[in-house]
């Protein structure tokens, strides 16, 4: 359990001196935090509530730490041998239980921070969404005031670049959202789990310290056997302590295994379909894949040399169409 046999081993610090709480940084960045693409905004407010939660944990590891201490120091002040004793072993119980919490509390922690990389990825699709909508507003708007307008053809090829690059940006939103909602989730499941079976150890422990002190009924005027089982407590401790270590050794694949898997980050490319049906351009991520505007002429049969790779057809007219290879 990381600590010693008793509480009051440690009489240097105060009375219920809590833990130091995790320190949140003020940065320019916490003061844009309330302005939010429309896309990440409904994420934005799950990972800010996330955030309260972890604060709260970590508020109840603290007290229950404190109340440990003070439930130990009370027991060591009624003269009663055994009560002071079983008072301090139950505290070093208590105070176990308010570190899984605070070790709760990280763990959500880590997890909200996988979140942050779905919602990182909806602001920066945000643009492309926008660029794609107000390319295509100017469209309608040329179309019914100067529908002979050379820029047309020019906003056009504009307008087939925004939607390739959106689709490409879109395409790797769904791929990281399905991803990292996994990996959060899976990683706060474990972590309730391992909360809930060290409570569960502990708990036991502590019903086995409650076991050790008599408390049957004295008449008055009768002396109270002394107190035997010191030593019987302290092995509890120690058993605890064992069961701790050998959760810890049986489950190795807990929180930080989730969270520090090593995903491959699913990539997506696409490519601009050209004569003889070959792709004369491909780009990945979500910026553009060169400057040539993707004005071609030729068939729409998937490329020949697609192999296993997937092409989707995802834009024509008489003159213009478009592959996207899925990488």
């Amino acid at each position: 359990m990381n600590r010693s046999l008793s509480i009051r081993s440690n009489k240097g610090g105060p009375v219920g001196s809590p833990t130091p709480a995790r320190k949140k940084g003020f940065s320019f960045a916490s003061l844009r935090g309330s302005i939010q693409p429309e896309l990440s905004k409904r994420l934005y407010q799950v990972i800010k509530s996330t955030n309260n939660l972890v604060s709260a944990h970590e508020a109840a590891g603290r007290e229950r730490e404190t109340i440990a201490k003070q439930l130990s120091e009370w027991g060591e002040q009624t003269s009663d041998d055994a009560v002071s004793d079983i008072s301090d072993k139950v505290g070093v119980v208590l105070s176990e239980l308010g570190a899984q919490e605070e070790s709760y509390a990280h763990n959500l922690d880590e997890a909200r921070g996988v979140l942050k990389t779905i919602r990182n990825t909806e602001k920066s699709v945000q643009p492309s969404r926008d660029a794609k909508g107000k390319i295509a507003d100017e469209i309608q708007r040329l179309k019914l005031k100067e529908p002979k307008s050379t820029r047309l053809v020019i906003l056009e090829q504009e307008l087939v670049r925004a939607e390739a690059e959106n689709l490409v940006a879109e395409a790797q939103l769904t791929n990281i959202t399905r991803k990292k909602l996994k990996e959060a989730y899976e990683a706060e499941f474990a972590a309730v789990i391992e909360r809930a079976e060290k409570q569960i150890i502990l708990a036991k422990h502590g019903r086995r310290l409650l076991d050790l002190l008599d408390d049957s009924a004295v008449t008055p005027g009768d002396t109270r056997r002394s107190y035997e089982n010191g030593n019987a407590a302290r092995q509890v401790l120690n058993d605890a302590e064992d069961d701790l270590k050998s959760y810890a050794e049986h489950n190795v694949d807990g929180v930080d295994s989730i969270i520090g898997r090593d995903h491959n980050r699913a990539g997506v490319g696409y490519a601009v379909g050209g004569n003889d049906h070959h792709p004369t351009h491909t780009g990945t991520g979500g910026g553009r894949g060169g400057s040539e505007a993707p004005v071609m002429t030729g068939g729409i049969s998937q490329p020949a040399d697609a192999g296993d790779i997937p092409y989707v057809l995802w834009w024509k007219n008489r003159r213009q169409y478009l592959w996207v290879r899925l990488l």
